[in-house]
């Protein structure tokens, strides 16, 4: 099961209050409801491929209104395997859509109603029916984070940001050929989101998801630092070879002043370990890294001064 599922599930199974259960009625309806007209009654059909929604539809219809609503399980026509489920309201339809403020007269309003938008609680509830209708989030251990509501409406999507915004949420709309989008890229918003519409253990999943992915790269960066600072090592290491063995081929380690001629062999003889570890393993005692990259420095400036004379000779002739 998929993250959004798992979140649907857990929206689902939530107990909330008869005015916050027509809230998200009437998000699940607006988008996800058609009318029909039979022998003069209005028929609802609210489609779905989710049972569990179907469900919660169907509880909440028969809680609040006091109606009778049947289910009905239909295949889809294309060759995917889905079902659909449609939540069917014959008798008192009117009365529902007219309560809901989603039918006005013989007019279907797609804007949402100031009943729900001018209390905070009314939003939340709507903002839950929302994405159960049309939302869907990623899943963090897989993707980037990213939550969206889809709605058909350009004035229906326009409310709902604006009643994620109401929260702090910072969300922004994209228009898709489909139809509208409000949508959140911010894993902090994302959390705060799911909170806000119930979804409080999907919530505790998705920042331990956080939690890990962050560790994970917290310890993918301090392994790219301790390699980058180890290829230093081994570069500073190669050059200062090199250096040496040029110094010892032009005039010899043995003339050397005498420090540095104890710096150079011991190099020589272990090309692989840090600065740091020479100046403990020097045969005359303990030297500070400071103080090995002072002498390493008067070898490396020698090993310059080689190089030039030898430029400069050859220029000549």
């Amino acid at each position: 099961m998929s993250f959004a599922l798992k979140v649907k599930k857990e929206l689902t199974l939530l107990v909330v209050h008869k005015e916050h259960a027509r809230a998200e009625l009437s998000a699940l309806i607006r988008m996800n409801g058609s009318l029909s007209l039979q022998e003069y009654q209005f028929i609802l059909n609210v489609q779905t491929e989710n049972p569990s929604i179907a469900r919660r539809i169907f509880s909440l219809l028969k809680e609040t209104y006091d109606v009778h609503a049947e289910v009905l399980v239909r295949k889809k026509m294309n060759l995917k395997k889905n079902k659909v489920y449609i939540v069917r309201l014959k008798q008192g339809t009117s009365k529902v859509l007219a309560d809901l403020e989603i039918l006005d007269g013989m007019m279907f309003t797609t804007n949402v109603s100031a009943d729900f938008k001018d209390n905070a609680q009314k939003m939340k509830s709507y903002l839950r029916g929302a994405f159960l209708a049309g939302g869907s989030v990623n899943n963090p251990e897989i993707s980037r984070y990213h939550l969206e509501i889809h709605s058909t409406y350009e004035n229906h999507n326009q409310d709902i940001c604006e009643m994620m915004n109401y929260y702090g949420l910072n969300a922004s709309v994209l228009v898709r050929k489909y139809g509208y989008i409000s949508y959140l890229k911010s894993s902090e918003k994302i959390a705060e989101f799911l909170t806000l519409i119930g979804a409080t253990n999907s919530r505790f999943k998705f920042e331990d998801v956080l939690i890990m992915r962050d560790f994970r790269n917290s310890v993918n960066r301090l392994q790219n630092a301790e390699l980058a600072n180890l290829n230093k090592t081994v570069d500073a290491a190669c050059r200062q070879l090199e250096n040496i063995k040029l110094i010892e081929s032009v005039q010899g380690l043995k003339n050397l002043p005498p420090k540095l001629m104890e710096l150079a062999q011991m190099r020589l003889k272990h090309p692989d370990i840090s600065l740091k570890e020479l100046g403990v393993i020097l045969p005359s005692g303990f030297i500070s890294k400071s103080g090995i990259n002072h002498r390493m420095r008067k070898l490396n400036e020698l090993a310059e001064r080689i190089r030039h004379e030898s430029r400069v000779s050859n220029d000549k002739e």
